[in-house]
């Protein structure tokens, strides 16, 4: 097998369904969510895997991901094809499509979540509890309520991937302590098996040849 999956463990739920449902059975080399809140570190973590992956002998490497804060800009394909969706982050790859993000985010800002967000080990409701346990009530409060002004909405994304019933329980809270409508709206995995089946249009992805440098250049939104 030539392909190997480079993989968010925030969408861990949904890739194993995709590639269930599309009858793929690539290996999949995991990095962890909590990554995202240092794109630097997220960076070095992905040339890592990208290094091991020619090691092992693949040839190319689909990214179940997003462009996560500039994450990608710089990594060095060396001897692998790189597919990349197009799209600013998880979310909006979760959605269809940045397009869908965009639209949603107009009639009501939300933050979105999913059962794979709540188990990340540094999501915000994490955070959250750091900033009461650290400043107090009302302080971590406040400082949260600064974070969250602009939010509407706590939005669960139901990607039929996983079991909504203890997820609900656990985002109702949050939306509470939060003071945010608690919603839930459907997402899909359609982007994600598009991904793993291709075809790999440059609408929709972004490929990099072997022996090339991710440049800022490359990760628009728009084809």
């Amino acid at each position: 097998m030539d392909t190997v999956v480079i993989g968010c463990r925030t969408l861990e739920n949904e890739l194993r369904q995709a590639m269930e449902e599309s009858g793929c059975s690539y290996d999949i080399k995991w990095f962890q969510s909590g990554l995202h809140d240092v794109p630097k570190k997220l960076h070095v973590a992905l040339q890592e895997l990208i290094d091991e992956a020619q090691r092992d002998g693949y040839v190319r490497a689909l990214l179940s991901m997003g462009y996560c804060g500039n994450s990608l800009a710089g990594l060095q394909t060396g001897e692998l094809t790189l597919i990349i969706p197009r799209v600013d982050d998880c979310i909006s790859f979760l959605l269809g499509s940045y397009k869908n993000r965009a639209e949603l985010a107009k009639k009501d800002p939300s933050y979105f979540m999913t059962e794979g967000w709540l188990k990340g080990e540094r999501n915000i409701w994490r955070e959250y509890e750091y900033a009461i346990n650290k400043y107090g009530e009302e302080t971590g409060k406040e400082i949260f309520d600064m974070m969250f002004g602009h939010y509407h909405s706590l939005a669960m994304l139901d990607t039929k991937s996983y079991d909504l019933t203890q997820t609900l329980k656990e985002s109702e809270r949050i939306a509470k302590a939060l003071n945010l409508e608690h919603k839930v709206i459907p997402g899909t995995i359609s982007y994600v098996k598009k991904l793993m089946t291709g075809p790999w249009d440059n609408e929709d992805f972004v490929t990099i040849p072997p022996h090339s440098t991710i440049s800022e250049k490359d990760l628009t939104l728009k084809s």
